[in-house]
């Protein structure tokens, strides 16, 4: 009980969410979420941010975030009131860190007078001294052993779902789940956009091949292989991806052979991607950002995951989502564990894909089932 009382930071527990919900603060109206990272990252944070709002009405919540949440979060309607874009800092935001740039930084934020603070960052060991700079009343997040502790602190483990995480944190601020999972839409409706050549009364198949480790990677054959069979079909194929990708996405599309498949990958802003993806009957990627976003925006999914990446990111339902796991535990090169992950574990040189033993066929199955019934709703 001691621990317990310690973790909760003196708080009364007053009911169950994902974990404890303690007692609300008293008088907050802004309120501050670092989080920083990719699509991914912020869209595993935007259910706490929705039960924030939720626990206090009335509130704005301003997000420390990078320039791609910036740039998504002003073409979606969400939680969010506001995104500040970090500075570069060690653990926080990758780049070379301007130590004048960090104080303006901070002094600014200090003058805002945060009511409260919450770290949806990681373990902590950068993110919860950063978060205490900020100067805020009340600070809530997770922390390590090796962390500096806040208010309300709960124990970073690496294997949990992230969404789910960042709800625990929230119910440490007294915020009840408003939902599970992100639910987000394009601002002001979103301008439709033509994604692809041919009728557009034909389904349209989103890929993104892409992802940021890449060892998640399905392999460009694989991708090229499933692209072919959905556009002999009768779909409408839309590579999608940023321009780091464009290559990989264009010798996709060429391996695909088809007119119906074509490549945007570089092509499309924020706005672009989220008409893109909002259009499509079904999603087919890894696990990735553009693949949290077709989720968040209700669109139907078929996941590539490594079976430990649907621990932390898998969605949680399989009625619109489909998960493929690799249940690969070792690198294919060196045989290192790779299920020992996060801050800590060593890292091998290698980027041998570890999903590339899931197979075409099981895949495609369930992007014709998927599509098949989107097409069917639309009909109806």
């Amino acid at each position: 009980m001691e621990q317990l009382t310690a973790e909760f930071g003196g708080a009364g527990q007053i009911g169950v969410g994902v974990g404890p919900v303690l007692e609300k603060f008293i008088d907050v109206s802004r309120i501050v979420v670092l989080r920083g990272g990719g699509l991914g990252d912020l869209i595993f944070a935007i259910p706490a941010m929705a039960s924030l709002k939720a626990a206090y009405p009335g509130s704005t919540i301003t997000l420390l975030g990078t320039p791609v949440h910036k740039a998504l979060l002003g073409a979606l309607t969400s939680p969010v009131d506001e995104v500040v874009v970090l500075p570069f800092a060690e653990g926080v935001r990758p780049g070379e860190e301007d130590p004048d740039e960090l104080d303006r930084f901070f002094a600014e934020m200090r003058g805002r007078n945060f009511d409260l603070a919450v770290q949806l960052h990681g373990g902590g060991r950068y993110s919860n001294p950063f978060l205490l700079r900020l100067g805020a009343r009340h600070t809530v997040g997770t922390r390590t052993a090796d962390a500096a502790s806040l208010e309300r602190t709960i124990p970073y483990l690496y294997y949990q779902h992230e969404p789910l995480r960042a709800l625990e944190v929230a119910g440490f601020a007294g915020a009840f789940p408003v939902d599970l999972e992100a639910r987000l839409s394009p601002a002001d409706g979103g301008a439709p956009h033509e994604a692809g050549d041919g009728d557009a009364g034909q389904p349209l198949v989103v890929i993104h091949p892409g992802a940021t480790d890449p060892r998640r990677r399905w392999p460009a054959d694989k991708f090229a292989e499933l692209a072919a069979s959905c556009a002999a079909d009768g779909s409408r194929v839309v590579i999608v991806g940023d321009s780091s990708e464009q290559d990989l996405a264009e010798g996709i599309a060429r391996r695909a052979a088809s007119t119906a498949v074509r490549s945007l990958a570089g092509a499309l802003d924020m706005a672009g991607l989220v008409a893109v993806l909002a259009e499509a009957a079904v999603v087919v990627a890894n696990d990735s950002g553009p693949r949290h976003l077709a989720q968040a925006l209700g669109v139907p999914t078929v996941g590539v995951f490594w079976a430990g990446n649907v621990i932390n990111a898998g969605a949680l339902g399989r009625s619109l989502h489909r998960v493929h796991a690799s249940w690969v535990t070792a690198c294919p090169t060196c045989g290192i564990d790779v299920t020992q992950v996060g801050w800590t574990a060593p890292r091998c040189v290698h980027d041998d894909s570890v999903v590339a033993g899931i197979g075409v066929p099981e895949v495609y199955e369930d992007v014709r089932s998927l599509t098949a019934t989107q097409v069917a709703k639309q009909d109806a």
